[in-house]
């Protein structure tokens, strides 16, 4: 049953964002209550694939190196560096058409690298194949697209330091769960 949990969790993820993209005129119709039922099938999605994750027994597929603990960290910091305003109002990165999705992408490389059950290459593979398929929707429903204007560096650096501050928070409440984020 936690297998069927999980999964379902993540193809509810999956369908939850590519409604709009596979069905735009019935999610038009829809109008603002839309916004709210697709928020409530996310909540709902996160709910079955943090509930499912759990409760699935550990099936070994590989062992990680040791080394990954430290390399999955510094993905950390520039995944939430992404998924931060800091593309759109910074300089470095006002070029970059889905900073967020690919903060996502190194979310889900990031913890592949460290996690080596099957319940884990079904989560988080799971999630990273839903980023390129997101990336090519919305390319092709939306072709043209325009840079942010180029922001302030002081951002870009304002935003790095609260991506490690927030790595710092996360691995800490990881910790609560009985994870050690930080090697040991």
């Amino acid at each position: 049953m936690s297998w069927i949990l999980l999964i379902a969790g993540v193809a509810l993820w999956w369908a939850a964002h590519l409604f709009k993209r596979v069905a735009p005129a019935r999610r038009a119709a829809m109008g603002d209550k839309g916004k709210g039922l697709v928020a409530l099938a996310l909540l709902v999605a996160i709910v079955l694939m943090v509930v499912g994750y759990r409760a699935t027994p550990y099936v070994h597929v590989w062992s990680p190196a040791p080394a990954f603990t430290h390399i999955n960290n510094l993905m950390m910091v520039f995944a939430l560096y992404l998924v931060t305003p800091a593309p759109k109002k910074g300089r470095l990165l006002n070029w970059a058409r889905h900073p967020m999705l690919t903060g996502f992408a190194l979310w889900a490389i990031a913890h592949l690298l460290v996690n080596g059950d099957l319940a884990s290459i079904l989560l988080f593979g799971g999630l990273l194949l839903w980023v390129p398929v997101t990336i090519l929707s919305i390319n092709r429903a939306e072709p043209v697209w325009t840079p942010a204007a180029p922001g302030k560096i002081g951002l870009d650096a304002m935003f790095f330091v609260v991506s490690i501050l927030l790595v710092g928070v996360i691995g800490y409440i990881h910790t609560l769960f009985g994870l050690y984020p930080f090697g040991g």
